[in-house]
C-alpha cells in the first residue's frame, strides 16, 4: 500500500415514468441505460461508515452494539459538547470532493450513499409534535455537496436508507437499532415517517440528472410473512415519490438482506431496477440465478448493490460474474481501520487501542482530555490525503 494520492481529473398501480426519464439514468428492459439510451454499467463504491457507523469499522465489534452505543460512550467519557465535535469532524472529514475526484480517476462512475435518517428528520420520539415529521438541515446539505462533486466528475449517486426510522431488522449494527424501542416494522410512525421522508428527497432531487436513483431500505432482515408489509411499505414509498419525481430509478431491495424477494415481484413501477446483496458465497452462475430468473420473467434491471468483505480473487472472481450478465454493481466500502479488504486503510490513532481496552473493561479509563485528542486524531486519519490505498482491491475490482 501506498500513502493515498489524490487523483483530479454512481400489487399496487403502474406508475408510467418513461416520458420524463429521458435525460435521467433509466431502465430499458434488462438495463439500464442513460439519457442517450446507452447501456450504463455501473461500477461502484459504497460509502459505508459515513453518514452511519458500523461498529467494526472502528474495531468496535463486541465493544458497542451500533452507532448510538458508540456515541454514548464518547459522551460519557469526553462529554456532550466535545462528542458532537468530533462528528462533526467524522462528517467534514470522511468524505470530501477528494475522495470523489479519485474515485473517477480510478475508473468508478457510480457511489451508493448509506444514509442515516437521523441526519435528515429527528427520531419519531424526539419529534416537537408528536406524530408529525420535522427536518434537519444536515443530512440534506451534506448530500448536496456531495451530488455536486459527483455531478462534477460525471459519476451517478444513488441514495440508499440505509438506516429507516427505527432500523428495519435484527440486525442491530446495520441500521443503528435500538431494541428499547420501537423498530419500523413495530411502528406505525416509523413507516410514515420512512414514506415522508422518501418524499422529501424525491422533492429536492427530482431534476438532478446526477442522482442515479432510490435505494428505498438496505437489507431488511425481519421475519415479514411472505413479504407482505415490506411490500406494501414499498408501494407507499413509490407512491411518494412519483408524486414529485418521475425522472429516477426506484432500487427494490429483498428481506433477508437482499436476498428474499418473494412478494416484492412483480414490478409495480415501469422505471424499477431489482438490487441484491452477495457476500461469503461462491462466485458461480448458480448463486446468482434466481436473481436471473426474477431479470428474465419480468423483463427488468439487476443491480448487485452491495458486496465485498473478503479477499481480491473472490473480488476479481465475483465482478467477473456479474459484468458477464452485464449487471452493474457497488462494492462495500470505501474506507475501515486497519483494513485490506476496502478501498482504503485507515490508520488508528495513538491511544485509540486504550479506548477500545477501557470499553471492553480490560485497562484504565483514559483521561476525558486524552481521549477527546485521541478521536480528533481519527477524524484527520480518516482524510483521504492521510489513507493507506488498497490498490490490490482497485485492480481487483477494475482491471477486467
Amino acid at each position: 500500500m501506498k500513502k493515498a494520492v489524490v487523483l483530479l481529473a454512481v400489487v399496487g398501480m403502474m406508475v408510467s415514468c418513461r416520458p420524463s426519464s429521458e435525460g435521467f439514468l433509466h431502465s430499458d428492459g434488462r438495463h439500464m441505460v442513460n439519457g442517450e439510451g446507452e447501456f450504463v454499467l455501473l461500477r461502484g463504491i459504497g460509502l459505508g461508515g459515513w453518514m452511519l457507523q458500523e461498529p467494526y469499522m472502528l474495531r468496535l465489534s463486541g465493544v458497542a452494539s451500533a452507532q448510538y452505543d458508540i456515541r454514548n460512550r464518547i459522551a460519557a467519557r469526553t462529554g456532550e459538547e466535545r462528542c458532537a465535535e468530533f462528528y462533526n469532524a467524522w462528517l467534514a472529514n470522511m468524505v470530501t470532493r477528494r475522495d470523489i475526484d479519485s474515485l473517477k480517476a480510478w475508473g468508478f462512475n457510480s457511489v451508493r450513499l448509506a444514509m442515516h435518517y437521523n441526519l435528515f428528520t429527528p427520531p419519531v420520539e424526539e419529534e416537537p409534535v408528536a406524530g408529525e415529521n420535522s427536518w434537519l438541515e444536515k443530512g440534506f446539505l451534506m448530500t448536496d455537496s456531495l451530488l455536486s462533486w459527483c455531478a462534477a466528475n460525471e459519476i451517478y449517486l444513488i441514495l440508499d436508507l440505509h438506516a429507516a426510522p427505527g432500523g428495519q431488522g435484527n440486525d442491530i449494527p446495520i441500521a443503528d437499532v435500538d431494541t428499547t424501542k420501537a423498530n419500523l416494522w413495530e411502528s406505525e410512525l416509523n413507516r410514515k415517517k420512512t414514506v415522508a421522508l422518501w418524499g422529501k428527497l424525491a422533492g429536492r432531487y427530482s431534476d438532478e440528472p446526477w442522482i442515479g436513483g432510490y435505494d428505498l431500505i438496505n437489507e431488511t432482515n425481519y421475519p415479514l410473512e411472505d413479504n407482505v408489509e415490506l411490500r406494501r411499505l414499498f408501494l407507499e414509498i413509490t407512491e411518494a415519490i412519483r408524486a414529485v419525481d418521475t425522472n429516477h430509478i426506484i432500487f427494490i431491495e429483498g428481506n433477508h438482506f437482499a436476498t428474499d424477494f418473494r412478494g416484492v415481484t412483480p414490478p409495480w413501477d415501469d422505471n424499477m431496477v431489482y438490487s441484491f446483496h452477495k457476500y461469503w458465497n461462491p462466485t458461480t452462475v448458480e448463486t446468482i440465478q434466481k436473481y436471473l430468473d426474477i431479470r428474465d420473467e419480468y423483463n427488468v434491471p439487476l443491480w448487485m448493490g452491495e458486496s465485498g468483505e473478503n479477499n481480491n480473487e473472490w473480488y476479481r472472481s465475483a465482478v467477473e460474474l456479474f459484468e458477464a450478465d452485464s449487471i452493474g454493481w457497488a462494492w462495500w466500502t470505501l474506507k475501515k481501520l486497519d483494513s485490506e479488504s476496502g478501498i482504503m486503510n485507515v490508520t488508528p490513532p495513538e491511544g485509540y487501542r486504550q479506548i477500545i481496552d477501557y470499553w471492553k473493561g480490560h485497562g484504565p479509563a483514559p483521561a476525558p482530555d486524552e481521549a477527546h485528542r485521541t478521536l480528533m486524531q481519527l477524524t484527520e486519519n480518516i482524510r483521504i490525503e492521510n489513507c493507506d490505498v488498497n490498490y490490490g482491491v482497485l485492480n481487483a475490482l477494475l482491471a477486467q
